[in-house]
């Protein structure tokens, strides 16, 4: 009895004093994090640095003098966000306990111009007025950060991260936002290894997704992209890429009525894997060429008559059909007045011997290059073998940044660190629902930016 007796003093003690340890020495952390995640619309993270020189957003926030005092008394992590209002430059942050002691002790009119005190944090606004719409927005009531929210500020309070939310990811997208439906809203991990930045992170087709996290797993290598190449993405379901853009009824509605593309041939085409490619154009009136592989595989007569519906519309706008290829494998390619070919179709099939359709904008592809592609296994595949549980179930991105930008065929307000990579790989894990049909919205991502570094600084986005 006596023995029971000290067993259970013991355990009470092991329990007991760590929790009033916990209790009045809490961990620290930045309970303002949370606050303002709720208000930004891009929010990034970075590593204290001292030792490195002012970034150039402390100095415009803080002046010149203030600034290189309290950058030097960084320790762990600041951000710079961005609001969701969609206006105003960005906003610091970082942790209220390294102003210089003569400000922290005085009252709210102590702190830096244009600054606001969020918990532990102090907020430097760009002027005024968006230190006063932050006020406001702060007095209202939010709701508690859950599923990805949770996931993503745990991730901005403890390493370099970016968080997106629709809008700030609807601005550095631009025209190409709905197309990236299915990454709405998520974050990234990076990590800078050599010339090249590592990317871990997950997001989502839906704001404020309660989802579980999905079981993270490495970025797979990738063959090269093809010289020839500026960009390729490849999906299990064209939906992954269209949806965004067919759920709007200004859309949908000519489709249907000009093209007779209703309902049922939606549904043909979300279901069916794709390849998407970008490819430079040397000479001509074109800077490059689209083309869309899709895998199609059992009956083609659906396919067959989407196409032959297609014909008349094109033609009573002034395009004239030149038919090629043969009875089984049929093509055709539509040219203006002046004999100039901007699109077309043609038939193929693959090693497997499985019927693929191209189409195409621009001029026609030479056969060769699709001729390469079907015939190695590894890119003839709508989705690559990527040795990865699920991986039927990935989107695969693979593109030349700094090449696209060039062109002007980059949104313009994406960050410049992305516009002058090299290359950039991405990698979507998606869980499937069956039938070839995406399940939850929740993506895992993975993946790395080749990048053009004139030296070994965190990198910052504009």
């Amino acid at each position: 009895m006596t023995r029971l007796r000290w067993t259970a003093a013991l355990t009470a003690l092991l329990v007991l004093v760590p929790a009033v340890v916990l209790l009045r020495w809490p961990r620290p952390r930045a309970q303002g994090l949370e606050r303002l995640l709720g208000q930004a619309a891009l929010m990034q993270s970075f590593p204290a640095s001292p030792q490195r020189p002012v970034p150039a957003l402390w100095s415009q926030r803080l002046g010149p003098a203030l600034a290189r005092n309290v950058w030097q008394q960084q320790r762990r992590v600041w951000w710079q966000f961005w609001g969701r209002d969609g206006d105003g430059g960005a906003y610091l942050a970082f942790p209220a306990h390294t102003l210089p002691p003569a400000l922290t002790a005085g009252a709210t009119s102590g702190l830096p111009p244009h600054s606001l005190r969020v918990d532990d944090l102090v907020v430097v606004a760009a002027d005024p007025l968006s230190q006063q719409l932050l006020q406001d927005q702060l007095r209202l009531a939010q709701r508690q950060r859950r599923g990805l929210e949770q996931r993503c500020l745990l991730r901005l309070q403890q390493e370099q991260a970016v968080f997106w939310a629709p809008l700030g990811l609807g601005v550095m997208a631009g025209p190409m936002a709905p197309l990236l439906q299915r990454f709405q809203e998520g974050c990234l991990s990076l990590r800078l290894e050599g010339a090249s930045l590592g990317l871990t992170g997950e997001a989502s087709a839906a704001s404020g997704l309660l989802s579980a996290p999905g079981r993270p797993q490495p970025a797979p290598p990738l063959p090269p992209l093809p010289a020839d190449l500026l960009l390729e993405w490849r999906g299990p379901v064209l939906d992954a890429l269209v949806q965004g853009l067919l759920s709007r009824q200004l859309i949908r509605e000519p489709l249907a009525a000009r093209y007779g593309i209703g309902d049922g041939q939606l549904t043909l085409l979300r279901r069916v894997p794709f390849v998407l490619r970008v490819r430079p154009l040397a000479q001509g009136p074109f800077q490059a060429g689209l083309e869309v592989q899709l895998h199609v595989s059992g009956e083609c007569r659906p396919w067959t008559q989407l196409l032959d519906g297609l014909v008349a519309p094109l033609e009573a706008q002034g395009l004239a059909a030149t038919r090629t290829g043969s009875a089984a494998l049929p093509a055709i390619s539509w040219r203006r007045e002046d004999g100039l070919v901007v699109g077309g179709w043609r038939w193929v099939l693959a090693a497997s011997g499985e019927p693929q359709l191209l189409l195409y904008l621009g001029p026609e592809p030479p056969l060769a290059n699709f001729a390469a592609t079907l015939a190695n296994p590894t890119l003839a595949a709508p989705t690559p073998s990527l040795g990865l549980p699920g991986s039927a179930g990935a989107t695969v991105l693979r593109a030349r940044p700094q090449a696209l930008a060039r062109l002007g065929l980059l949104p313009p307000e994406l960050p410049e660190l992305v516009q002058q990579a090299a290359q950039l790989d991405l990698v979507a894990m998606h869980a499937a629902s069956g039938a070839g049909v995406l399940g939850s919205p929740l993506s895992q991502l993975t993946g790395q930016l080749q990048l053009q570094l004139r030296s070994q600084r965190p990198p910052v986005a504009r």
